[in-house]
This record gives structure tokens, C-alpha cells and sequence, in this order.
């Protein structure tokens, strides 16, 4: 009876040995990595909402009031320069122009007749000059309802595609009645909203400005093949806002680009000496990042840290961890505050070039 009884306590204490051992084997096997924080040159392309405009847009309104009689174009054509668009019905400007040539005839046949008599002294130079005064009024009389009847043909200011056509044949246009528009859509301007602090940064960052250049994000989500250029920066910031706004110049040879489409501009910020992490030891609550330090111990605690911008598998951070901070860089979904970990160490350049190959 003894026997059974040494028996079953030799089985059971090594079935708790056994126990012991695989749970020391088990921690051992569930090792961490952990790197830093590292600092670094780098750069990153922010997005801009922008409001696309024509370098020219005009509105073409009648300058003389009439029935519409005549359309020489359509919605969304090409036209030149000093082509016809338009035709306001002349005939009464056509009756006035008639009228005053008549005046001036008649001014000029008075203004010989007084010269004669003046040159007999049977009138005198008085007499001369009212009748010259006449035919000047008569000529610019004359010269007026020419401007009136040029009024009624309306041509393009420049090359450019015509816009919607409100008025169709027939109608009575007032003066300053709306026709249509006219865009030259050859180059494009990106008007966007600068904050000051980056102004500033762009304004005394001169060498990392890339030349100026910038993209443009289109509404479907692709990038527009021609590169723009930054050329003007208004006077004065928005005291709502607090913005500047920039306006970048960029072709547009395929006539893709539209006056009043809108888009993203695609700036690149160069940041010096900024601190990155990979995105993979980040993890989110309520919209706010965090990361796991480990500390002396080997324990962890989670941390708040407030994100820049990021690139390519890389969150650019602006507070909350310094480079000597060591975080979790995998297994952030299996621990929690507090836990003591067995970790394996990575230098940060080690895990940015893995990135980077992975990337590619």
C-alpha cells in the first residue's frame, strides 16, 4: 500500500515538473521585437484641396438690346479669336447709322455754303465755325452708331471653347443680358489654401522646394500627368482661416482640365530631423495612436503619441516617444499594459530597409 501511494506522488510531482518546464518552454517561445524610434531627413507629400480655374474665363453679355438672330456657334465648341459667335438683329442700329450719315452729309454741305459766304464777307467767320462745330457733332454722331451696330455681332476675345448657351434664337436680349462663357483652357490654375506655419516653411525652405513643382490629384482618384508650378502667394492670410492661399500653373495640352473642376494639389514638405516609426507598431482607440515602450524591466506600457504625417509604411510622429524609447514593433495585438515580455532587438535602420524592400 505504501508503495502505490510513493508511486502515485512520484507520478504527480513529475507531471507538475513537466507542467513547469513546457510553460517556461512556451514563455521562451513567445519572444517579442523591439526597436526605436529613429530620426531622420525625409519628406512627404501633402494634399491640398484646390478649386481648378481657366488662366482666362470670361462671360459674354450683349451690349446692345434686340432679338437674337443669329447663333454661329455651339455648347462646348472651339472658337478663335475674332470669330463671330453671335448676332443681335441690326436693323434699327443699321436705320440710326443711316440717319446720322445723312446729318453729317447735310452738316457738310452747311459748312461749305457758310465757308463761301464767310470767304465773300457776306457771313461771318462766326457763321464758319458754328457749321464746323455741326458736322463734328454729325461725324461723331455717325461714329456712335457705327460702335452701336458693331455691338450686334458678337465676337471671341480669344481662343477658348464656349459654355452653356441660355438664350436660343428669337429671344429679346437686354443690354448685359448673359449669352454664354468662354474659357481658354490651354493652361490651368490650381488655386490652394497654405496654413502659416507652413508658408513659412516653404517661404525660408527655399532649396527644398523641389523647384516649385507640384501634382494634382484628380477627382477620380488619378494623378494628372503634368507637373504644375507654385507662381503666385496672395498678399495677405484669411483672419477666419488663418490660410494663404497659392496658385499653381499647370499645362493642360489634352484639354482634360475643366474651369471649375476641383482637385487635390500634391505638395512635397521636406521635414528635417523628423522622428518615424513603422505604422506596423502603432495601434488605434477612438482615433487617437498609440504604441507600446518597453521599459528596463522588460515591461510595457502603452503610450499616446500625436502623428505628423506618414509615408510609405512610416508614421513621421510629433510628440509622445523620443528615439531613446524602445517599442513593440510586433505582437502589439497580443499584450497589454503591464506585461512582461522576452523581446529580440532590431535596429530601426534594420526595419526601415525591410520596409523599403517589402514596399518595393
Amino acid at each position: 500500500m505504501k508503495r502505490i501511494i510513493v508511486f502515485t506522488g512520484l507520478i504527480t510531482l513529475l507531471s507538475l515538473a513537466s507542467c513547469t518546464t513546457k510553460k517556461e518552454e512556451k514563455e521562451e517561445d513567445v519572444k517579442f521585437t523591439v526597436t526605436n524610434p529613429v530620426q531622420i531627413d525625409t519628406s512627404f507629400t501633402k494634399q491640398y484641396v484646390s478649386q481648378i480655374r481657366s488662366i482666362r474665363n470670361i462671360e459674354i453679355r450683349a451690349q446692345e438690346k434686340g432679338f437674337l438672330q443669329n447663333i454661329y456657334v455651339d455648347e462646348g465648341q472651339f472658337v478663335k479669336a475674332g470669330q463671330v459667335l453671335f448676332r443681335i438683329m441690326p436693323k434699327v442700329y443699321e436705320a440710326e447709322l443711316l440717319g446720322a450719315q445723312a446729318e453729317a452729309k447735310a452738316a457738310e454741305i452747311e459748312l461749305q455754303n457758310a465757308k463761301t459766304l464767310a470767304d465773300k464777307n457776306i457771313v461771318s467767320k462766326n457763321e464758319q465755325a458754328v457749321a464746323q462745330a455741326k458736322l463734328d457733332q454729325a461725324r461723331a454722331e455717325v461714329a456712335l452708331a457705327k460702335l452701336h451696330l458693331s455691338f450686334t455681332e458678337i465676337r471671341a476675345q480669344f481662343d477658348g471653347t464656349i459654355d452653356r448657351i441660355p438664350k436660343k434664337l428669337g429671344s429679346l436680349i437686354d443690354e448685359g443680358e448673359l449669352l454664354t462663357s468662354l474659357s481658354d483652357n490651354s493652361q490651368m490654375f490650381a488655386y490652394f489654401n497654405v496654413s502659416e506655419p507652413e508658408y513659412l516653411d516653404y517661404e525660408t525652405n527655399v532649396k527644398g522646394r523641389a523647384q516649385n513643382k507640384v501634382g494634382l490629384l484628380l477627382a477620380n482618384g488619378n494623378t494628372f500627368k503634368d507637373k504644375g508650378n507654385v507662381e503666385v502667394i496672395e498678399s495677405e492670410f484669411d483672419n477666419e482661416t488663418g490660410n494663404i492661399a497659392f496658385r499653381a500653373r499647370f499645362p493642360n495640352p489634352g484639354k482634360l482640365l475643366k474651369h471649375g473642376e476641383t482637385g487635390k494639389v500634391l505638395m512635397d514638405v521636406p521635414l528635417p530631423n523628423v522622428i518615424v516609426i513603422p505604422q506596423k507598431a502603432t495601434y488605434e482607440i477612438q482615433d487617437k495612436k498609440y504604441v507600446f515602450v518597453v521599459d528596463n524591466n522588460n515591461v510595457v506600457s502603452s503610450k499616446e503619441i500625436t502623428i505628423k504625417g506618414e509615408i510609405p509604411d512610416l508614421y513621421m510622429i510629433d510628440g509622445g516617444i523620443t528615439v531613446n524609447d524602445k517599442i513593440l514593433l510586433e505582437g502589439v495585438q497580443k499584450v497589454k499594459d503591464n506585461d512582461k515580455i522576452h523581446y529580440k532587438y532590431i535596429a530601426p535602420q534594420e526595419v526601415i530597409t525591410h520596409l523599403r524592400l517589402k514596399a518595393e
